[in-house]
């Protein structure tokens, strides 16, 4: 059984009783980056709830966010490690701070960016 079908009348607080209800669904667009759905009262066009779903080109927001994070603390890693380690040891030590121990490189979520 659809839900539409289910639960086709909801609470209007602009007509102020239960009346029928329209799924509107809106696609992303130029507008949007994201698609939307919305219970809108049938009789006086009001919108009810909406609900938006993740967008695909929010997560290279996210990406963008994430290097610009990895490179400030980078450049701050590079401020406070030993001058006088050697240089293949200061680059041992910033790549670990970086991208973490070996041992939990794979145990990170799917969703997360890996650094290069």
């Amino acid at each position: 059984m659809d839900l539409l079908e289910r639960f086709s009348r909801a609470w209007c607080d602009t007509c102020e009783k239960v009346r029928p209800i329209v799924l509107d669904v809106m696609k992303a667009n130029e507008k949007n980056d994201h698609d939307t759905a919305g219970i809108v009262c049938e009789e006086c066009k009001s919108i009810l709830v909406t609900l938006h779903a993740p967008s695909a080109s929010r997560n290279g927001v996210r990406t963008k966010k994430a290097a610009k994070a990895s490179e400030m603390a980078a450049q701050e890693i590079d401020r406070l490690l030993d001058p006088s380690a050697p240089d293949e040891e200061r680059q041992r030590r910033k790549r670990r701070l970086l991208k973490g121990p070996k041992e939990f490189r794979d145990v990170r979520g799917g969703n997360r960016p890996k650094l290069k």
